[in-house]
């Protein structure tokens, strides 16, 4: 581009202005790409979820719980292939910091109905074989140097046993892979009979069964089945898909789509006065030098151009930059967002709102420069 020397130099006539500029756009789109492409991400990984599973809790309250009887009846629905069940123990390895996402459960069965777990099936004998016994993801293993064989002390602030301890003591009889399925799976389950006969209260109760059905075709109608097989009895159910119960436990916590849509737009308002002003005072400033290239022979258009390209370097270069650092620092959160990658659209969206901010910031300056009297301009008025 012949002209890209002259852009240039205007990009940098107030070095400090431009780099000031440049920094808040950065951050600005550092920021967009963080929150979108978590939110992004939290609802690709929603729509991902398995739709071949129902979680059944009590239509109250997922902490009132359901008899343990329960389970028998639920094999029995039509549809049906596998049935188990989680109670949240509320772990911590020998501090509260380090939480524990712990469940008791029936493991042979849980492996059935969350297929993509992969373990080996000397693991699920062994705990079948062992009272104390547990299973722990390899990254839960490998986060504190467990190992088969070893007896882990596992605390919790919820349950005590019969002798009035809040520790509980586990025998590690394997280790499971819990990629395949994601962040926020538990990864440490121990034997709910276990559980069930040393705990001091809360006996003959789980708080949420997974059903796995035969196909996502009929989770509908299995489903209403099962809330229609406890209706008006002392422990009423809502039978819910992965996906349902996923998004409920996400509103919760709040609408994280339209947080994240509203920090980003609120920064972006910002930034776009700011940039549209740096842009105002870069042609201002240079008055006198547009009027010359008008008089060299710079068309109206081309002077409209020279100025519009120069907002465009400034935002578009700016935002790349903001962008590739969310890209970066996207691993880092692995740990709190599980395996989340930078999803395309955010990107794309990045690009084209850094276009319409260059456009709108810069097209008021550019046409200004357009309109700009070279008599008036040289003579300073």
């Amino acid at each position: 581009m012949k002209y890209f020397k002259l852009i240039w130099a205007g990009l940098w006539r107030k070095k400090a202005r431009t780099i000031f500029t440049m920094l808040s756009i950065v951050v600005a789109f550092l920021l967009f790409g963080l929150l979108q492409g978590i939110n992004q991400g939290f609802n690709q990984a929603v729509q991902n979820l398995n739709v071949d599973r129902l979680y059944v809790s009590a239509r109250t309250n997922m902490t009132d719980g359901l008899p343990y009887a329960y389970a028998a009846r639920l094999k029995g629905v039509p549809g049906v292939r596998a049935v188990s069940h989680w109670t949240y123990f509320g772990g911590y390895y020998q501090d509260s910091k380090n939480v524990i996402p712990a469940f008791s459960t029936d493991a042979e069965a849980l492996f059935k109905v969350y297929r993509e777990l992969k373990v080996k099936p000397s693991y699920l004998e062994a705990m079948t074989r062992t009272r104390t016994g547990a299973l722990v993801s390899e990254k839960l293993a490998e986060k504190y140097h467990w190992k088969v064989g070893d007896r882990v002390p596992i605390g919790t602030s919820i349950w005590t046993d019969k002798q009035g301890s809040n520790t509980w003591d586990f025998d590690i009889v394997g280790t499971f892979d819990s990629t395949a399925v994601g962040a926020g799976m538990p990864e440490f389950y121990f034997n709910h009979a276990y559980f069930d006969e040393a705990a001091a209260f809360g006996n003959g109760v789980i708080h949420y069964y997974i059903v796995g059905i035969d196909t996502p075709v009929n989770a509908v109608r299995i489903s209403k089945a099962i809330d229609a097989m406890f209706e008006n009895s002392t422990y009423e159910t809502r039978t819910q898909t992965e996906s349902a119960l996923v998004q409920t436990a996400m509103k919760q916590l709040g609408d994280i789509n339209f947080i994240a849509n509203a920090i980003v737009g609120a920064v972006l308002f910002t930034l776009l006065f700011l940039t549209a002003n740096t842009m105002m005072q870069s042609v201002r400033e240079r008055t006198s030098e547009l009027a010359v290239l008008k008089t060299l022979g710079f068309s109206d258009g081309k002077v409209l151009g020279l100025v519009l390209t120069e907002a465009l370097l400034l935002c578009v270069f700016s935002a790349a930059l903001g962008l590739v650092c969310a890209t970066l620092v996207f691993p880092v959160l692995k740990p709190i967002f599980g395996e989340f990658q930078m999803p395309l659209i955010v990107l794309g969206m990045g690009a084209g709102m850094a276009l319409l901010l260059a456009l709108v910031s810069g097209l008021p300056p550019a046409w200004r420069a357009r309109q700009l009297n070279i008599v008036d301009a040289l003579a300073g008025r």
